[in-house]
Formats: structure tokens, C-alpha cells, sequence
């Protein structure tokens, strides 16, 4: 079928048109498949294995010639809550972090992020933002009353800018983050995209969709990490836990395992 011939069929089905003509044969593809579905199950999508989605994109310190042992300090942590049965994202967590290396932030850092010299000297340490997202995730009742999973543009976030954030705090790894969703393998492996189209302004261009916000703000991205994640629950695709985190090393998960998120501990306490 031709581009138009998509488009027309997803219209006549009432789905979204947007996007390359992959994506839209995807689409349709998996509209078919959830037909089918109806003649065994009572409603014609099947149910997500997660309630909620965790997006995270920390923003960390940086120079414009990071030599290979930079130490990284996250200064922004974001967390988007999103509904994967809605498709909506129900709540937002975003504190700035100060920190403890290179207090000082580079000129290069502050254009990239937007983070101000003034902000970072306002912001709390690491451990306490940590407990706060953990507390902030315990109200929301992750863990308990709902399953989720940790879902990040990367693998850095968790296996590089955390690890490295709590051996400079001198803290645990956080539990809930030793697995997540690796979404640039899902979109990927879902849409056949080849790995080096996977970055976030191209995933967005070709579900036809653009950039909302500052890139390289952490909340920004995260929201439109969200928004990929959303279309991909909506194209057919089950984001499953692909990678985790053991003895400080970054692993690969077989994409046949299901993991619920970490339990929030009932009296958080990060110092070793």
C-alpha cells in the first residue's frame, strides 16, 4: 500500500495518520491484530502488563571536553507518571540537585541545560532529592497498589549518571532503579528503526511529531520521552523491562521476562 492508501485506511479506522509510512504500516498492522483479539477477549486491546510508566532523563554536569574519567553530577531530577491505560501523563516530580565535585557549573553546561549557577546553589544534595522522588513515588502507591516500570531515553541515565551520582554520595543504588526500559530498543526493535535512528528528535519526527520545550531540560525531555512511550502503547507495542543494572554493570534483559517495579521500601534509608 502506498503512504495515502495508509492514511486512508488508518482515517476510515479513526487511528492517527501521523508519522513515516513504517510507522503507519505498523500502525495498521497492529490495529488488525487487536481486531482479532475481540473474537477471544471482551474488550479489543489487550491489557498493558504495567499500570504506570516512570519516565526519567536526569541532567548531570558536563564540560565541553569531557575527558573519559568526567565525573557526572546530576543537578535536575524529573520523574513523568504516566498512565499506561489512559495514555496520559497524570502527575510530574522535579527537583534540581547541588553538587558536591565541581560546584561551579561550566559554561557549557548552563547553555545546554538552561541550569543556572543560581539554581544549583539553591538546590538540595542528591540524597535528599533521592529520598524525596522515593517518597513522591510512595504517595502515588508505585509498587503497592499499582505495578510500573522505569522507562529512560538510554542506557545512561541509570547505568552511568546514577551509578556514578550515589558512589559520589556515598549512598545504595536505589532498588527501583536496577531495571528499566531501555525505549530507544523498544522503538527500535518495535518499529524496525535502525539503531542509530533512535535518538529523541528523530523518534519524534517519525511518529510525526516535534519537539515541545527546551532540549536538554530534563523535565522537557522526559515529557517528550513520555509521549513516544505513549504512542508506542498505542501502536500495539508492550514496553517490557530490556536492560538492568547488577554489581554496577549495565546487562541486557531477555525481552520474554516480565518485572514488576521495586516495591518503595517502607523506611527509606540510602547511606551505606
Amino acid at each position: 500500500m502506498t503512504k495515502h492508501e495508509l492514511k486512508c485506511k488508518l482515517t476510515e479506522y479513526k487511528l492517527d495518520t501521523r508519522g513515516v509510512k513504517d510507522v503507519l504500516k505498523k500502525r495498521l498492522k497492529n490495529y488488525y491484530k487487536k481486531q482479532k483479539l475481540t473474537y477471544t477477549k471482551d474488550s479489543g486491546s489487550s491489557d498493558q502488563y504495567y499500570d504506570y510508566i516512570c519516565v526519567i532523563d536526569f541532567e548531570a554536569t558536563c564540560e565541553e571536553d569531557n575527558s573519559p574519567d568526567y565525573i557526572h553530577e546530576i543537578i535536575e531530577f524529573p520523574i513523568i507518571l504516566l498512565n499506561t491505560k489512559t495514555l496520559e501523563i497524570e502527575d510530574t516530580f522535579q527537583c534540581y540537585v547541588k553538587p558536591e565535585v565541581k560546584t561551579e557549573l561550566s559554561n557549557f553546561c548552563i547553555s545546554l541545560t538552561g541550569i543556572t549557577q543560581e539554581t544549583i546553589d539553591h538546590a538540595d544534595t542528591f540524597p535528599n532529592v533521592l529520598r524525596s522522588a522515593v517518597d513522591w513515588m510512595k504517595k502515588k502507591q508505585l509498587g503497592t497498589k499499582y505495578k510500573y516500570a522505569i522507562l529512560t531515553d538510554g542506557s545512561w541515565d541509570m547505568s552511568k549518571f546514577l551509578n556514578m551520582q550515589c558512589r559520589v554520595s556515598r549512598i545504595k543504588f536505589p532498588c527501583f532503579a536496577k531495571k528499566w526500559i531501555n525505549v530507544r530498543k523498544s522503538y527500535g526493535n518495535f518499529y524496525k528503526v535502525p539503531r542509530n535512528q533512535t535518538k529523541l528528535t528523530l523518534m519524534l519526527e517519525k511518529l510525526g511529531m516535534k519537539y515541545d520545550g527546551r532540549l536538554h531540560s530534563g523535565l522537557d525531555d522526559s515529557k517528550n520521552i513520555a509521549r513516544i512511550a505513549a504512542r508506542m502503547l498505542q501502536d500495539g507495542c508492550e514496553l517490557r523491562v530490556n536492560e538492568r543494572i547488577h554489581a554496577g554493570q549495565l546487562m541486557s534483559v531477555c525481552s520474554s521476562l516480565t518485572f514488576e517495579g521495586a516495591p518503595m521500601p517502607q523506611n527509606p534509608s540510602f547511606r551505606k
